[in-house]
């Protein structure tokens, strides 16, 4: 299974490459017009905006990220020689460096995207989304669950998900995989949740609806939201962008808002903000700890494409490879709500994959039009 490339952005053509190449420096000058950043701050962004193009990935000295999760020995390589996943971290963490958020100084901690984050949740979409899902509490089980589910997988197109599902709809047909049924099932009456979120903003709150409806209904007894512990990738959401998304949903006067509050205080919803959440690694190399939480849980529910790469393991997999074999070392049962913006795939069947190829060449996998719903029970 190994055997399978490692994506690396050589490639001019590929879309690691035009993420280094393009999204890369668009980010740093969009976190320049966001932030009034002082001259320091904004000659490290224009150097990490050169070398990051131009130049080699140069770690600073005293940072020991880097020597934790073995990235040093990357340095003086050209950053289209580098894994994409270890590229993309590498990128990010510099960018904190370079804006001060790891101190010391008045930018201690300052997240440069929260402006982004917060923008999300204050538009008409946002507001017509929470209006929707507040329609769905009247709604029998077996239409509101999978309308959640479905709102948490298309994230900020939530709209489409938390319309009630007919067979055969335009957002099933984008579905490439999906094992919703089995996930539902798993969904109701376990004791513990982990859920591994992916995005803050709008892509949170039908996260914390989910979650909600599990632990108002007795889907769940107690869920576990894993968050990254520091801004990570644009949008990644920290414990402060879900402790927003929560007084979001409590402003806009909505009950979820308020028994999420409580579960919180109660303890029945735990966060949590792992150091490997922040690491350049696949979860099959997770440390020993994070292991045992996982393998604790009732379900394990991964949100997002950057969480599906390091499960799968950030490889040029055939898409027919079976997410089981490829997920086979996680320390219990597994999902994976995703919507496809990276090349990445696994477990879809031949005729799916080929249909794909003809209608759309590779953007398929890119695109973010299509998502996969993936379960992995185990042996549980």
């Amino acid at each position: 299974m190994s055997d399978a490339p490692l994506i690396h952005g050589t490639d001019p053509a590929s879309f690691a490459h035009a993420v280094l190449a393009e999204r890369h420096p668009a980010l740093i000058r969009k976190v320049l017009d966001a932030t009034p950043y002082g001259p320091g701050q904004r000659h490290a962004l224009a150097t990490l905006l050169h070398d990051a193009t131009e130049g080699v990935l140069a770690p600073p000295d005293h940072d020991p990220w880097w020597d934790v999760w073995d990235v040093r020995r990357h340095a003086g390589r050209s950053w289209f020689d580098l894994p994409f996943l270890v590229a993309e971290s590498c990128f990010y963490r510099l960018l904190l460096h370079a804006v001060g958020f790891f101190g010391p100084g008045p930018w201690q901690g300052v997240d440069p995207f929260r402006p982004f984050k917060l923008a999300e949740l204050d538009t008409p979409e946002a507001a017509a989304e929470l209006a929707a899902a507040d329609a769905l509490a009247e709604r029998p089980p077996h239409e509101r669950l999978p309308a959640l589910l479905h709102g948490s997988l298309w994230g900020n197109r939530a709209d489409l998900g938390f319309r009630i599902q007919s067979a055969g709809s335009a957002a099933d047909s984008r579905l490439l995989a999906d094992d919703s049924e089995e996930l539902l099932s798993l969904l109701s009456g376990g004791e513990t949740l982990c859920l591994v979120a992916d995005n803050a903003g709008r892509e949170l709150i039908p996260d914390l609806l989910l979650v909600d409806d599990l632990l108002a209904r007795g889907g769940v007894e107690r869920a576990v939201l894993h968050l990254k512990p520091y801004p990570y990738f644009v949008s990644d959401a920290t414990t402060a962008d879900a402790l927003d998304a929560v007084r979001h949903l409590v402003a806009a006067k909505s009950a979820a808002g308020d028994r999420l509050w409580s579960a919180l205080a109660d303890g029945r919803l735990v966060l949590r903000a792992h150091p490997f959440s922040c690491a350049p690694l696949p979860y099959a190399d997770m440390p020993d700890d994070l292991r045992e939480e996982f393998s604790s849980a009732d379900l394990t529910v991964l949100k997002g494409d950057l969480n599906y790469r390091r499960l799968v393991g950030d490889r040029l997999w055939p898409p027919t490879t079976s997410f089981a074999s490829a997920t086979a070392y996680f320390p219990g049962p597994v999902a994976a709500l995703r919507t496809l913006k990276s090349d990445v795939v696994t477990g879809l069947d031949a005729s799916t994959e080929a249909a794909l190829v003809a209608a759309e060449g590779q953007r398929w996998r890119t695109g973010g039009a299509h998502a996969v719903i993936q379960v992995n029970a185990g042996t549980s």
